[in-house]
């Protein structure tokens, strides 16, 4: 079952002091996770809140892992879009196809963006699609 509201669920965790300040750094990431990110403001009221200001960078480093720590509308605005697959054949133990196949299929058809792949070349245009270029 889907939480409708992570925070209200997660502050009475939070603010508990029976809890290891181990525990309520786990439980921040999973939110963080969960909402593939948060508002700088709302991470530090989260860590003062909580009092866990000597451990933060325990959460911030997360960034140096490609996780969204702090979500911006920048970051939401490249994300890859997926195409739609509910008409494909698929294997009875498939579940999900990765992205990787979206973006590998993109680069033959020559339509990834330049800006977000700047280091995929362009195909010159007399290329036919017979071959490797």
């Amino acid at each position: 079952q889907k939480v409708k509201d992570s925070m209200r669920v997660l502050l009475p965790v939070l603010l508990n002091k029976s809890h290891d300040s181990c525990d309520k750094i786990r439980a921040i990431l999973l939110y963080i996770f969960s909402t593939n990110g948060t508002t700088q403001e709302n991470l530090d009221k989260l860590i003062q809140n909580v009092q866990i200001e000597s451990d933060s960078d325990m959460i911030r480093n997360w960034k140096y892992l490609d996780v969204p720590v702090i979500s911006s509308f920048v970051a939401q605005q490249h994300k890859y879009l997926r195409r739609n697959r509910s008409s494909e054949e698929t294997f009875q133990l498939s579940r999900w196809t990765p992205v990787i196949k979206d973006v590998m299929e993109d680069a033959i058809e020559n339509k990834l963006d330049s800006k977000d792949w700047p280091y995929c070349s362009r195909c010159p245009p007399t290329w036919n699609g017979s071959g490797a270029v």
